[in-house]
């Protein structure tokens, strides 16, 4: 290194170490680059949280023509390209409107009904996950007609002796479901440590909060009490299955716990309107029973609290969009009108491309108009015509892009406010140029060019943001790390300081994952930032005159 720099890096050195002044430009960065990272890795874990869930709910896939009525030939459609190899799998699905009503407590509402064949469902998204009782009791949520399972006591086995609150001995025989649900519960507990099943997504039901006075294990979900005996049972009369959205049947607490308003089997009606395929709105409504079979969670309030999913084919009856005489203005008849559906959800095989998949789907649709073999009529064939084949991030661009804009925009308001850094390092670095005018000038005196003499201010602008910006990336990981760990402590000091309140947001846990990408970015931004900050000082003391600056007071 010749005498040049050594001059350069010998001042930097000094001027950060014995500086002080220079601190508090080092805090604002650092305090900018933690600040700017966090709100990143908050919004940006968010915004994926909502792709996956997005993306959850659907198929990679998905065919529609975003009409209430639906379109034809579904069946014809998924047959032919279930044969080809980028196809894992397809399904067809209905969605209506309509009104439910629980006949327990007269509670009502608006809900969008969706049908859907469960199984295929299981294979196309991830809608199995959303379940709760699936997960407890698998293979006992289905959509066909059931009765309600109710709870009794198992007179066969050996009572438990446990304590009151009083310390009295009691003998107490243990809760029992009916078949497959217990057969069920067995199994699935013993697939966790200890062959006990923990839920702590609820709040207790009645019976749980019994059993947990006595210390014994709960029974997850809520079932009701055989009213008719001791024993368990089946109840009431068999009616189909209906899975509603958690929100619907539950209330979701402060601490993310959802407290439950029915027993699983209960009685619920919703009411219809069957529309045709020409538009034809049937004025006399269809209300049909169902049992509460299980309740979803996708994460996403607008569906938990909106939608209700019952059996396709049973809807697709109800509805009247199955197979129908068609009739022509006389009123005769003139062949037979193909069932409808409102769309497809599409599984690809790993490594297909969706977007030439996409065109390639919509054109096999298309030529379903000129197709011989099915003689479509005006209205049908313009079912068809209005099909259009999405990618799940297409489809749902009404969900992710607001998200999107709005983490862009808290970024860049946040990058707005770093600002003050620079302007910090500016002020602070032209105070010490002011500081050491006369050091300035015996510098420039014993040969020191302007222009080595002013990098010494950028290089010492550099280094600030340098050393602000690691100590800054340091913090904010580790703050984006334990932030979950960080709002436990402020609640326990004080519950008001909740800032995840989960009766707000759907997610369990705030985002704590940073992209190592975002952080590079960052670092870099806060130093070239910084650097630029000390131009204006460094220009001010490359251009002092030597004489001038010896003879400064």
């Amino acid at each position: 290194m010749n005498g040049a720099g050594v001059y350069k890096l010998f001042l930097t050195l000094r001027y950060l170490r014995k500086r002080r002044i220079a601190y508090f430009a080092m805090a604002a960065v650092t305090l900018c680059v933690a600040m700017v990272l966090i709100v990143l890795s908050v919004m940006g874990g968010w915004l994926e949280m909502v792709k996956r869930q997005a993306r959850g709910l659907l198929g990679d896939i998905i065919v529609d023509n975003r009409d209430y009525k639906g379109f034809p030939l579904y069946q014809e459609f998924i047959d032919e390209i279930s044969t080809w190899p980028e196809i894992a799998k397809a399904t067809p699905v209905i969605y209506t409107w309509g009104l439910f009503n629980f006949r327990q407590t007269g509670q009502t509402g608006t809900v969008r009904v969706v049908g859907l064949r469960l199984n295929d469902a299981y294979e196309v998204n991830a809608f199995k996950s959303s379940l709760f009782y699936e997960k407890y009791y698998p293979g006992t949520t289905h959509l066909g007609e059931q009765r309600q399972p109710v709870h009794g006591i198992d007179l066969t086995a050996s009572p438990r002796i446990v304590r009151d609150q009083d310390g009295y001995e009691l003998s107490i025989h243990p809760p029992l479901l009916p078949e497959p649900y217990q057969q069920a519960l067995r199994q699935a507990g013993r697939q966790q440590p200890g062959g006990v099943l923990a839920d702590p997504d609820s709040v207790p039901s009645p019976l749980n909060q019994e059993l947990e006075r006595y210390g014994l294990p709960p029974v997850p979900g809520w079932y009701a009490m055989n009213p008719e005996g001791t024993e368990p049972a089946m109840i009431g009369d068999a009616w189909p299955g209906l899975i509603l959205g958690r929100d619907i049947v539950a209330k979701r607490e402060s601490d993310g716990r959802y407290d439950r308003y029915y027993p699983r089997g209960t009685l619920v009606t919703v009411t219809l309107w069957a529309t045709t395929a020409w538009g034809q709105v049937d004025p006399i409504p269809i209300k049909q029973p169902f049992r509460y079979v299980d309740d979803s969670r996708t994460g996403i309030y607008e569906i938990d609290s909106q939608h209700v999913y019952c059996d396709f084919e049973l809807l697709q009856k109800l509805l009247q969009m199955g197979l129908a005489e068609r009739v022509d203005e006389q009123g005769q008849a003139v062949g037979i009108a193909p069932a409808r559906c409102s769309q497809i959800q599409i599984k690809i095989a790993a490594g297909a491309d969706p977007d030439a998949l996409c065109e390639r789907l919509e054109q096999l649709y298309w030529s379903y108009l000129d197709d011989p073999r099915f003689a479509l009529d005006l209205t049908e064939r313009q079912l068809i015509a209005r099909i259009d084949a999405m990618t799940w991030q297409q489809s749902q661009a009404h969900i992710i892009a607001p998200v999107e804009k709005e983490r862009i925009l808290v970024t860049i308001l946040f990058f707005i406010i770093s600002l003050v850094a620079v302007v910090l390092i500016l002020c602070i670095l032209y105070m010490i140029v002011l500081q050491k005018t006369r050091d300035i000038g015996i510098i420039k005196a014993i040969g020191g060019s302007s222009t080595g003499v002013a990098s010494v201010f950028v290089l010492y602008g550099a280094a600030v943001g340098i050393t602000g910006s690691l100590l800054g990336a340091v913090l904010g990981v580790l703050f984006v790390t334990y932030i979950n760990e960080i709002q436990d402590f402020l609640i326990q000091l004080n519950p008001a300081w909740r800032v995840w309140d989960l009766q707000v947001y759907s997610f369990d846990r705030i985002p704590n994952e940073v992209n190592p990408l975002d952080a590079i970015v960052v670092v870099l931004v806060a130093i070239v930032a910084s650097t630029f900050g000390s131009v204006a000082a460094a220009w001010r003391a490359g251009t002092m005159h030597p004489v001038e600056a010896i003879r400064h007071e």
